[in-house]
Formats: C-alpha cells, sequence, structure tokens
C-alpha cells in the first residue's frame, strides 16, 4: 500500500506540476492512456491527469487507463489511483505482437520502458520490445480511435549515442551507438520508437511528440531501480554507507520529477509534432560522487560517509561509456518552462516520502 508520507508527496507533486501555466481545458474530458502507469514516472503522468479537475484545471474529469504488465503488482503501487473512479487499469505486455483493445482514445502517454542498466544484461529483450513493437501496437490504437489528439513518446538521453568530448547536447548532437552490443537494446529501441512517432505522423497524421528526458528522480523509485543516483538515496534511508562502484567522476543533471513532468506536458500540449525535445536540468549537473557528499551531507546525523573504495559493480549491470550527459533544454524553454527544484531541494523531498 502507498504510505500517508509518499501519497502527501505526490499530492503536493501534482498540484505543483498543475500550477503551470499550460492549456490544461485541452485535456478536459479526455480519455488517456497511460503505459507503466504502475512505475514512476508513468505513475507521476497518471495521477497529474487524474488531479486536475480537482485542481480546477479541466472543466471535466479526465478519463485515465493505466496500462500495467501485473494486476497484482498494480493494486499494490497504484492503491491511491484505484479509489478514483475516473481510473481503469488495463493489464497488458507490450512485449506481445498485437494491439491491445483499448476502446477510443484521445491520448496515449508511452512511458513504459525498462529505464535501468541492470535489465539490459538479463533482460535485452525485455527492454526494447516495448520501445519498438509496443511503440508500433500503440499508435496504431490511437489511429483507429475516432478523435485522435496527441501520443507523447518518452523517449531517453541514451539516443544521443557516444559524444565526442564532454560538450552540451542539443537535439542534433547525435553520436553513434554500437548494435552489436547489449546495452544498444536500450538506445536502439528508444531510436526506433522516435522515428515510428515520426512515420504514423507522416503517413496518418497522428499528432506525436517526443520527450527525451536525462537523468529523472523522484518518489516512486523502486530500492531495486538499480541506477545509482535510486542506490545512493536507499543507502541512506537504509543508514548504510555509500560504496563507489566507480572512480566517481561521471557527470550528470538531476532533475526532479515535478520539472520533468512539467516539461513532458508542455512538449505534448504546446510542442510541435514530432519534434524531439530535451527534458532536464542542467542547473542539477553533479558528478557521481557530489551526488553521493550530497546526500550523506543532507543527515549528518546519521553519520554516514562515501565509501570511495571503487568496488565491482553488481553483477549484470552494463554501466554507461559516457563521461558527462548534459542537455541544452534551450528548446523546451521556447514553450515556457523552466526547471525549479534544485538537486539539495528534490533529494531531500524524495527520502523524506519514504520515511
Amino acid at each position: 500500500m502507498v504510505s500517508t508520507a509518499l501519497r502527501a508527496t505526490w499530492d503536493a507533486d501534482v498540484a505543483a506540476i498543475a500550477a503551470q501555466d499550460l492549456p490544461w481545458q485541452q485535456l478536459s474530458g479526455a480519455r488517456v492512456l497511460v503505459t507503466g502507469a504502475g512505475g514512476f514516472l508513468g505513475g507521476y503522468l497518471a495521477r497529474t491527469l487524474l488531479g486536475l479537475h480537482a485542481l480546477g484545471k479541466v472543466d471535466a474529469p479526465v478519463q485515465v487507463v493505466g496500462m500495467v504488465r501485473n494486476a497484482e503488482r498494480a493494486q499494490t503501487r497504484l492503491s491511491d489511483l484505484f479509489s478514483s473512479p475516473h481510473f481503469s487499469p488495463l493489464v497488458w505486455d507490450l512485449n506481445t505482437l498485437g494491439v491491445p483493445d483499448t476502446g477510443p482514445l484521445n491520448y496515449v502517454l508511452h512511458a513504459a520502458s525498462q529505464a535501468s542498466p541492470r535489465f539490459y544484461g538479463s533482460d535485452p529483450i525485455g527492454t526494447l520490445l516495448p520501445n519498438t513493437i509496443g511503440t508500433a501496437a500503440l499508435l496504431e490504437a490511437l489511429r483507429r480511435s475516432p478523435t485522435p489528439q496527441g501520443f507523447l513518446f518518452v523517449s531517453s538521453s541514451e539516443v544521443y549515442g557516444s559524444v565526442i568530448g564532454d560538450t552540451t547536447l542539443t537535439e542534433t548532437s547525435y553520436g553513434s551507438v554500437d548494435p552489436a552490443t547489449v546495452r544498444a537494446c536500450y538506445a536502439e529501441s528508444k531510436r526506433m520508437g522516435e522515428t515510428m512517432c515520426l512515420a504514423w505522423h507522416q503517413q496518418h497524421g497522428i499528432p506525436t511528440f517526443i520527450a527525451r528526458p536525462f537523468h529523472t528522480y523522484g518518489p516512486g523509485l523502486q530500492a531495486n531501480d538499480g541506477r545509482v543516483f535510486a542506490d545512493f538515496v536507499f543507502n541512506v534511508l537504509r543508514g548504510e554507507n555509500i560504496v563507489m562502484h566507480s572512480d566517481g567522476s561521471a557527470r550528470r543533471a538531476f532533475c526532479y520529477a515535478t520539472d520533468a513532468i512539467s516539461g513532458f506536458f508542455s512538449i505534448l500540449l504546446q510542442g510541435t509534432p514530432t519534434q524531439a525535445y530535451n527534458v532536464a536540468n542542467p542547473a542539477g549537473e553533479l558528478s557521481v560522487m557530489e551526488l553521493a557528499e550530497l546526500l550523506v551531507g543532507l543527515y549528518p546525523e546519521k553519520q554516514l560517509a562515501v565509501d570511495r573504495r571503487h568496488t565491482p559493480q553488481t553483477p549484470g549491470y552494463i554501466p554507461s561509456a559516457y563521461s558527462r550527459l548534459i542537455p541544452d533544454v534551450t528548446k523546451l524553454q521556447s514553450l515556457g518552462w523552466t526547471a525549479q527544484i534544485t538537486p539539495e531541494t528534490g533529494f531531500r523531498r524524495m527520502i523524506e516520502a519514504y520515511k
């Protein structure tokens, strides 16, 4: 079940997202399919849509269809949503070759994906299929609906591949991805998903929108996520020293969930179809070591430390080869969006939500 503290944090975050100056009325009375509704980003998208009417942002409630793979697990993770009369779960595996029976839809928000490198080696097929055949199936489901209004594909910064040097990445800063590597299952499938969005727009006129999040964090991430920023948070929650599995020099831009979700809706409601937009907080740039030190420093009373022995990574984890992944978000900012949450504020908020 969802704890009181976690639900309170989600409610406050949804209110912050809904407070953004966006044309929310476009979603009034819409029927929206959210994939990965039981996950981190999908859960935020579903909760935001369901909160719009109560917060006075739409005249008629949004009807949310939450696509999940496991009904029992979804009832645990989404217990707060199951109580809403405007939420309907749909059990479907996006690894399936087929088009789900969704009923008529106005929007699809496709956030279902295994984003952690801990899955790439153990389940490369389950990583790539939802981004490829799953995306095709969802585009078809929307195409067959009487009034399709928008398809949002949550892509990834991984599409940029191996870029030269420490350049800040614009939406056209592409490097290479070696398709004959296991880790490519994620980056290449996200690239194909983006191309599918363009194809269905070109051939069938479906308004498709592409968001490229970088390193997004917040309440809702699981203890077994496998990415370092989640591991570090749960180390702190368990009162454990943070153990480094690298030299900690890799630099990433950390973006809190409310900023990312606000960015997604900015793209869907104000963006240009088939255009990709970076969604990240460049001001949240930290090295992995700096992140570890920040989290330890948030709770001095715990007397935690950063273990710098550079121990081997968890078996099966396939690390990134890129030393710096920092975006240029000028394109998203042109829609009126701006990141507001600092890493210090965001990570403290995340940790407190789990207490």
